[in-house]
């Protein structure tokens, strides 16, 4: 944030104790101001009636509560996607989608205005990486959310899979993640947070370490470094042997379970022979495989593979031992779906 005003959501609930503390104020008035933001949605000091009059002024005086603007909104037409464009105090513009299942109301967060990974299916990487997020802009989008929700609903799962690399922002994102898991906020349970990388190998390890039950993800998308070369170039400086010794570093550290990430491209990584080689990488790992067919881009040549060609991937993939799922584009009417996110909001011609 610009001058002397601080985004308040950048800091932890200690971080926030402390502060009042330097204000000669008690630590239960932190947990006072997080209750308010954090389970009654307020975007004001001025809402947050059971605190001091003189103290709601000086907050107001030196932070925010509010790191974005709303630009633009946008519902699927089966109103199950919600897509919101919001630009940042310095005039960036990111993307956020929150989806609705018959058990859970999903927020998929950027991490990053823009992206600097270059995938070549991906939109967002299109424009280049503009900067990082901090932890409260990234919380925001949360939040954001969570006021849309409320009181009907309320936010069960987060999921670190929208513009930017995660792990290229890793100090922002993991303190975004004890923010959004605090008991006295939003109490999000580590299982119910994904955070995808397309596999920057001292981040998996450096997340390995963490312990945390958070779930990882990993975008794959090609079996070989060939043509992983060609689909995420960021493989010519992580490779898959490399990049599957940390997944393994990860199992044995944590005991945990990794997603790949698998976007289905005609004819270009949908063979059997490409599910054959798949299966062979993955073998022995404790995994799930997500096969996404390509959502459309604009001014890409890539296509989807066709349904008979997806099922015949995953068929490979089961008989080998590999369990995976085929996940439907959500939002692909209002380019909301995985790989779309560009914020094209009031830049038509991007």
């Amino acid at each position: 944030m610009s001058g002397s005003v601080e985004l308040l959501l950048d800091l932890t609930l200690p971080e926030l104790e402390a502060r009042l503390r330097e204000w000669q104020q008690p630590a239960y008035r932190a947990r006072q101001v997080w209750d308010w933001v954090y389970k009654q949605g307020a975007t004001q000091f001025a809402q947050m009636t059971n605190l001091p009059v003189a103290l709601r002024e000086r907050l107001a005086a030196e932070f925010t509560l509010t790191p974005f603007e709303p630009v633009a909104e946008h519902l699927s037409t089966d109103g199950q996607t919600r897509k919101l464009a919001l630009r940042l105090a310095d005039g960036e513009i990111i993307e956020s989608v929150w989806m609705r299942y018959e058990t859970r109301e999903s927020v998929c967060v950027s991490t990053q205005a823009g992206c600097a990974m270059g995938c070549a299916f991906c939109a967002t990487g299109q424009g280049g990486l503009r900067r990082n997020l901090t932890a409260g802009e990234i919380v925001g989008q949360v939040l954001a959310f969570a006021r849309l929700l409320a009181p009907q609903s309320r936010v069960t799962n987060v999921v670190f899979m929208g513009m930017g690399e995660p792990f290229a922002n890793y100090d922002a994102v993991w303190k975004a993640v004890s923010i959004l898991m605090h008991p006295a906020g939003l109490g999000l349970g580590a299982r119910h947070i994904v955070i995808s990388t397309v596999g920057l190998i001292p981040g998996i390890r450096r997340f390995a370490q963490e312990r945390s039950q958070v779930r990882l993800a990993v975008s794959l998308h090609a079996p070989d470094d060939a043509l992983r070369d060609q689909l995420v170039p960021i493989n010519r400086a992580h490779p898959i042997g490399p990049l599957m010794d940390a997944i393994r570093y990860y199992v044995n550290l944590t005991g945990r379970r990794v997603t790949f990430e698998y976007a289905l491209i005609a004819g270009v990584n949908d063979s059997p022979e490409q599910a054959q080689a798949l299966a062979a990488l993955l073998r022995g790992l404790p995994v799930h495989v997500n096969l996404i067919p390509l959502n459309p881009v604009a001014g890409s040549p890539w296509r989807p593979s066709p349904r008979d060609r997806v099922r015949q991937f995953q068929a490979t993939l089961e008989e080998r031992g590999i369990p995976c799922t085929v996940r439907l584009g959500r939002g692909t009417d209002i380019q909301a779906a995985c790989g779309q996110l560009r914020a094209r909001t009031l830049q038509p011609d991007v």
